[in-house]
C-alpha cells in the first residue's frame, strides 16, 4: 500500500463517513459492481430480520463509483480500528487501485476498501428487487431504517455520477422502487 492510506467508500461511507480525513475526491475502482446483497445485523438490520446493504461483487468489466477518503499518517491506526469495528458485520479490507474522477484517467493511488464475500455469515446474495424492496422496507436498526440507507445512497450516486452507469442505475431503482412501495412517504 502507498504511503498514504485511501479509503473507498460505495456505501455509507460515502455519505457517512464518521471518521478524520485530510481529502475527499470522487473515485472509482475497476472490476466491482455495487450490489445489494449483503445482510445488515448490526446497523440496518438486527439478527432475525437484516436490512439489505451494499457490497461489490467482482465483474471483470464493471466500475464502481464512490467516493476515497485521504487518512492524515497520525490517524491511520485509529481510522482503521473504527473501520474494522464499523464494517465488523461480515466485511474485509481489500487493497484496491484508485481512479480519480476530477484529474482524467491519469491519476491513481493504492487503496483500501471494505469487502462483504459469499462466505460470510451475513451475505444474502441476489434477489428480485421486489424481494430486496420489500426487505428495505420493513427493516431498521441500531444505526437507523433501511429506507434512510437505500435513498441516502442514490442521492449521493445522482451527485457522484450524473451520468448514470449500469450499476448506479441499479441502485437508483432500488431507490425509486422503495419510494413507491412506501407511498411516497419518503424523499
Amino acid at each position: 500500500m502507498s504511503r498514504k492510506l485511501w479509503v473507498f467508500g460505495y456505501g455509507s461511507l460515502v455519505w457517512r463517513p464518521a471518521f478524520e480525513h485530510a481529502a475527499r475526491r470522487h473515485a472509482s475502482v475497476r472490476g466491482f459492481r455495487r450490489r445489494y446483497w449483503q445482510g445488515s445485523t448490526d446497523h440496518r438490520g438486527v439478527p432475525g430480520a437484516p436490512g439489505r446493504v451494499v457490497t461489490l461483487a467482482r465483474e471483470a468489466e464493471a466500475c464502481c463509483y464512490g467516493v476515497a477518503y485521504e487518512v492524515p499518517a497520525a490517524a491511520r491506526e485509529a481510522v482503521l480500528a473504527r473501520l474494522d469495528h464499523r464494517e465488523k458485520g461480515g466485511y474485509e479490507r481489500v487493497e484496491v487501485e484508485l481512479h480519480f474522477a476530477e484529474d482524467g484517467p491519469g491519476e491513481r493511488e493504492t487503496g483500501l476498501l471494505y469487502l462483504a464475500t459469499p462466505d460470510n455469515p451475513n451475505y444474502l446474495g441476489p434477489a428480485p428487487l421486489e424481494r430486496i424492496a420489500a426487505q428495505v422496507l420493513r427493516s431498521t436498526g441500531p444505526s437507523g431504517d433501511n429506507v434512510e440507507y437505500v435513498l441516502r445512497l442514490a442521492a449521493a450516486l445522482r451527485e457522484i455520477c450524473p451520468d448514470l452507469t449500469p450499476e448506479s442505475e441499479e441502485a437508483l431503482a432500488l431507490a425509486e422502487r422503495v419510494q413507491a412501495l412506501a407511498g411516497g412517504r419518503r424523499s
